[in-house]
């Protein structure tokens, strides 16, 4: 594929904030215009367009469609909000009240004739007819976090999550919700990919019927030839391709260990222990290292937030590494700016121009070419110095949750479990460890040791875990739930092979541990990451096993717990995204 998802989805949000116009590249000026969202409509933009990038493009204002908004009669408004009843009907409402000069309606998924009927009733009573210029069903009803992963939504998750479809007492009827929600985002994300796939799933499960009317919903649409969405840039957002993709729907009972494993990488490690949400990270931080007096109250954390984007090279270059290279980096990089900092100060004092008079540097630029070099590569250095610092406070406070919770020993133990190698500690004697993590931690830990072993422990043995387990004061709700489950697919007998790929302990860390780091890693294990195997790589490399094209792949979960990046090992693939 030319263009990635993530920029065909920016190419179709410019598209739309441009009236529905392809973007003219040679104009000066743009027209300002007032762009309303709801939350599902904010969750989709706020990845993939800055704050500045809406300035560029026009938008001079940009509000919840669900506030309190003043009139603006002689400014355009662009509404970019899910069809359902609510907005709708604050829709109607909005033009009662005459709050803008033109009315630009974008429904992120298709809406129904009744309530497109309703806007027109309510157009008509407020002698606003003219003023709705444009409405268009955008299509763009996923998120896209980067040029090879989206999610289905963030708002409302839990309604598709995995305890939403497998709970004992759902209906038919919320179950059919659920599998429409699902399959709408999916055909939202084809339309804009501009691509019909060949859809794979197994049998007999919730990817099942995601398959069936995944593939009802394309077919119907193909079917009607000038209306399809897929022969044409009818939309603007992609173009149909004779190359298509292949679609693997997996269901998470495939593979439950995965999403429960502690991870090793920096990436999953910020996403597992920190709040980070749409490529958005929030790190507490104290107001200050000094103590506070006897008797004072203690000082508030402060909550800093910062945006983890394809446009930081750092992120881009180490997200998947683990994190020992991640602290090692840091240093590194620090290291560097810092003795580009010295070379500056270095010549400003060669120079004679130790004080504050910066102004007088530009005066001998024709006379000295490494100062004029080195004023020049200011403004990199600051950026530099930004996402140094950006990355320091982030690494630091994953560094914190590794040591006070000892993630490296889970996420070693549980490495050991799944590959089947030898334990060098009792698991029951990390449970019972009341220094070893949280409540959380060790019933992930046991879960997996449960999910993968090859024959379930005994009853007494299960009972003696049991009694750890709920005197480290955890809940043994899901634990019985991965019992039944286990019991009715069968995995007792074949359990989910995760190869034989572990991890190796290098000692501990050696150039991180001098006295000028940032990060004291003292006592924290530098383990190696080892390719894993995992169930689905294997489902994929057998469906590639006889294709000599290499193919476009797209794997995704329905129903996943959180994300978890894994590498695939086939030779086919030319590009995978993951969902």
């Amino acid at each position: 594929m030319a263009a990635s998802i993530r920029e065909k989805q920016t190419a179709a949000l410019k598209r739309m904030l441009n009236f529905n116009a392809p973007p003219l590249k040679n104009t000066t000026e743009s027209v300002w215009k007032v762009l309303i969202y709801d939350r599902f409509g904010q969750d989709i933009i706020s990845p993939l367009l800055s704050v500045k990038e809406l300035r560029d493009m026009g938008i001079t204002l940009h509000l919840l469609l669900h506030t309190d908004r003043d009139p603006i009669p002689d400014v355009p408004a662009i509404y970019f909000v899910m069809p359902t009843e609510e907005n709708t009907d604050r829709i109607c409402q909005d033009l009662r009240n005459q709050l803008y000069e033109s009315y630009y309606l974008n429904f992120i998924s298709a809406i129904s004739r009744s309530k497109l009927e309703d806007i027109a009733s309510a157009a008509l009573a407020a002698n606003a007819v003219n003023q709705v210029t444009k409405v268009f069903d955008q299509y763009l009803n996923f998120i896209t976090l980067e040029d090879d992963m989206f999610i289905l939504c963030n708002q409302n998750k839990e309604h598709i999550s995995y305890h939403a479809i497998n709970k004992p007492d759902i209906m038919d009827t919320d179950m059919e919700a659920i599998m429409d929600t699902i399959v709408d985002s999916l055909f939202c994300f084809f339309v804009t990919l501009g691509a019909v796939p060949i859809i794979r799933c197994p049998r007999g499960n919730a990817a099942e019927m995601v398959a069936v009317k995944l593939d009802k919903k394309l077919r119907e649409n193909l079917r009607d030839a000038r209306n399809s969405l897929f022969t044409g840039d009818t939309m603007g957002t992609g173009q149909f391709s004779f190359q298509r993709p292949l679609f693997v729907l997996a269901d998470r009972n495939l593979d439950l260990a995965t999403p429960l494993h502690h991870t090793w990488t920096y990436q999953a490690l910020i996403h597992d222990v920190l709040d980070f949400h749409l490529n958005r990270v929030s790190v507490e931080e104290s107001q200050g290292s000094e103590a506070s007096p006897a008797g004072a109250r203690p000082k508030k954390k402060n909550k800093k937030s910062y945006d983890l984007t394809g446009a930081d090279k750092f992120w881009q270059k180490h997200k998947g590494s683990p994190f020992p290279e991640v602290a090692e980096a840091v240093q590194e990089e620090l290291d560097t700016y810092r003795a580009q900092e010295d070379e500056v100060k270095r010549l400003k004092s060669i120079m004679g121009l130790e004080g504050e008079d910066d102004g007088a540097i530009s005066m001998l630029s024709d006379n000295t070419a490494k100062l004029t070099s080195a004023v020049s590569s200011l403004p990199e250095l600051l950026e530099k110095k930004r996402l140094i610092d950006l990355h320091t406070n982030v690494a630091t406070a994953v560094l914190d949750h590794i040591k006070s919770r000892k993630l490296d020993v889970y996420f070693e133990y549980e490495e050991k479990l799944m590959s089947k190698s030898t334990l060098d500690k009792s698991l029951l004697d990390i449970i019972s460890d009341p220094d070893a993590g949280t409540v959380e931690d060790k019933m992930r830990l046991f879960l997996i040791y449960y999910i993968t072993s090859q024959q379930p422990p005994s009853e007494a043995d299960l009972e003696q875990y049991k009694k750890a387990l709920v005197d480290a004061g955890c809940d043994l709700s899901s634990l019985n739930y991965i019992k039944q489950w286990k019991a009715f697919t069968k995995m007792a007998a074949t359990p989910a092979n995760y190869g034989s790929s572990g991890v190796k302990p290098m000692g501990l860390f050696s150039r991180v541990m001098n006295t000028g780091s940032q990060f004291v890693m003292e006592g924290v294990k530098n383990l190696v990451l080892k390719q894993h195997n995992l169930p689905v790589t294997r489902i994929l490399d057998n469906l590639m096993e006889m294709k000599s094209n290499p193919v476009s792949v797209l794997v995704c979960f329905s129903l996943s717990l959180r994300p978890f990046i894994f590498s695939l090992i086939s030779t086919n693939i030319k590009h995978v995204l993951y969902g």
